[in-house]
């Protein structure tokens, strides 16, 4: 189990001011070793030499965005699965939508306030140091399977990172409802996990799908969304959804709602 004040944290952050800022904030919540870099292909290059616990960014780098970055890692063999944090004054949803996909642990605001850092800290330390769920589930996860549908790769990826840390070891993968419904027919799956802002059909109509062609009936369908408020409870419950997930989402509930739909279902 690492600590706050093990991790090596480097940071993306072109304005000295602001770098200070946030290194001053994350040395008071307890970190001591923080490398700050000017630009993203600096950090990318400084972290092949010497690989950081936790990737932070700011969104407008002299060299790219950090939309940018975090493709960019998530693309590559030797960093895709370092966690990352983006601390930005953009509030543009489409901008900011490819760095959730990309998942990101959180997304803060500039300025942001002590409470937020150390919740965004707190995150990264449940998915860094996430364990498996092994004895609190009453079966063997490695005979589990688990389909992930979602239009996005870097996201599927991410959820895949977090369900291997929880334990599971066998997945099917599909970019849309139309291309996993073969998947349902092929072979059992223990839980299946979808988005819900997907082009064609969205995870609510997906659910509805699974539901009426009573295939897998008794599979839990958990949904993961950025678009988490266009779906009531009762549209939820409606189409079969066991539970809703908000992107970016906390490894802790999302560690939680796994083990409930593996003890229930």
């Amino acid at each position: 189990m690492l600590a706050l004040e093990e991790l090596l944290i480097t940071l993306a952050e072109p304005s000295p001011v602001q770098a200070q800022i946030i290194t001053k904030s994350l040395q008071e919540l307890g970190a001591t070793q923080i490398e700050i870099h000017a630009g993203g292909e600096e950090l990318i290059r400084q972290a092949r030499e010497r690989r950081p616990n936790l990737v932070i960014s700011a969104y407008y780098l002299p060299d790219m965005t950090g939309s940018d970055l975090v493709q960019a890692l998530r693309d590559s063999a030797d960093l895709y699965d370092l966690p990352f944090i983006l601390i930005s004054s953009e509030t543009n949803p489409e901008r900011l939508e490819n760095i959730r996909q990309a998942g990101s642990l959180a997304i803060l605001p500039k300025p942001f306030d002590n409470a937020q850092l150390a919740q965004a800290m707190h995150s990264a330390l449940s998915f860094i140091n996430c364990s498996s769920l092994g004895a609190e589930v009453d079966a063997d996860m490695a005979l589990m399977s688990v389909l992930i549908v979602d239009d996005s790769s870097t996201s599927r990826h991410h959820i895949r990172q977090v369900l291997e840390k929880l334990g599971f070891e066998h997945f099917c993968e599909a970019a849309s409802a139309e291309a996993a419904m073969p998947f349902l027919e092929q072979e059992p799956f223990k839980l299946i996990i979808t988005d819900y802002h997907m082009p064609g059909i969205n995870g609510l109509e997906f659910a509805r799908r699974i539901r009426a062609s009573n295939l897998q009936p008794d599979t839990p369908i958990l949904m993961i969304t950025s678009h988490n408020a266009q779906a009531s409870a009762e549209a939820l419950e409606d189409a079969g959804i066991a539970a809703c997930c908000e992107k970016p989402f906390d490894i802790e509930r999302m560690r939680e709602l796994v083990r409930q739909l593996l003890n229930e279902y």
